[in-house]
């Protein structure tokens, strides 16, 4: 079943709750963890976001993951395994019902963490390009409000171009 498109203003205990389930996750992945970054709009001022924390982990070896998934059950993840992009781990948490948090975990060196962490750098740094995002994204949870696949689908373009102005940098 599709998931519902909900877009809120920066709020500014997102960065707080990053912090927190930061700290946690960092309690149970602690002997595997290279670095964690708070990515997604939700790390990005003054943009509307979904309210769910995205969370990028570096890790040393992306197979261990696997052994975790019942210590991140105690955290309240769901284990979704590469969920779509190879060489991932991807764990979703819920509260009622709705995604709270999503936690990407990558082995070091894997081009999806630069690219996540480039483009969440570019949009904090060229605030035009952030509030065109934005906007794009009102509008699209506008056309699409109950499915966020389709929604999530349609920024797809956006995200590519200004990767590739990022890269010709």
């Amino acid at each position: 079943m599709p998931r519902k498109v909900e877009l809120l203003p920066h709020d500014s205990t997102w960065a707080d709750k990053y912090q927190e389930e930061a700290h946690s996750l960092t309690t149970v992945l602690s002997p595997e963890i290279i670095a964690i970054h708070h990515i997604g709009s939700t790390a990005i001022p003054d943009i509307f976001a979904k309210p769910i924390i995205d969370i990028l982990i570096e890790v040393k070896e992306i197979n261990r993951i696997d052994h975790y998934n019942n210590l991140m059950a105690t955290l309240g993840y769901a284990a979704h395994g590469e969920y779509g992009i190879p060489e991932r781990r991807y764990f979703s948490k819920d509260k009622e019902g709705t995604h709270t948090y999503h936690v990407h975990i990558f082995q070091i060196g894997n081009p999806e963490i630069d690219r996540h962490i480039k483009f969440r750098d570019h949009l904090i740094t060229h605030p035009d390009d952030a509030q065109a995002y934005s906007l794009l994204k009102i509008e699209l949870a506008k056309i699409f409000p109950e499915d966020v696949d389709q929604y999530t689908e349609a920024k797809s373009d956006f995200i590519q171009s200004v990767s590739e102005k990022i890269n010709s940098t």
